[in-house]
């Protein structure tokens, strides 16, 4: 675990720990080669540059975000913001099902935005791949 992301779960109650934990080791088992590190003061994964996934202790709960999650056509993310992300939140580990969150890493891989180089593009996301 990269040290940040070490210091960030060291700063977790017990509980969002737990739930923080298992994202990780699923993210890097399924992701082998992204780059992890914190990012916006949470740990994201990226692939060449691009955040794919990451999660963040909210107030009541753990949301997981995958950047392009609402291409997915995943029942099981909910849309969030006004691009493509979408997200899934918990509350206990014991709601992380293990096999939906590998389907959606391996679509996370597969299905990107270029949300690199949106700042470039004022604004507009380009599908790569």
């Amino acid at each position: 675990m990269q040290p940040d992301v070490q210091a960030y779960h060291k700063a977790l109650q017990a509980d969002d720990k737990i739930i923080c934990d298992a994202l990780h080791n699923l993210i890097c088992e399924s992701l082998p080669k992204a780059e992890n590190k914190v990012w916006h003061s949470h740990p994201v994964w990226f692939i060449d540059g691009n955040p794919i996934v990451g999660y963040h202790k909210l107030k009541n709960c753990v949301r997981l975000l995958f950047w392009s999650g609402q291409s997915f056509d995943e029942p099981g993310l909910i849309p969030e913001g006004k691009f493509k992300a979408a997200e899934a939140r918990y509350t206990s580990a014991e709601q992380i099902h293990t096999k939906d969150l590998k389907r959606w890493l391996k679509k996370s891989a597969a299905i990107q935005w270029d949300y690199k180089n949106i700042v470039k593009r004022k604004g507009k996301l380009e599908r790569l791949k």
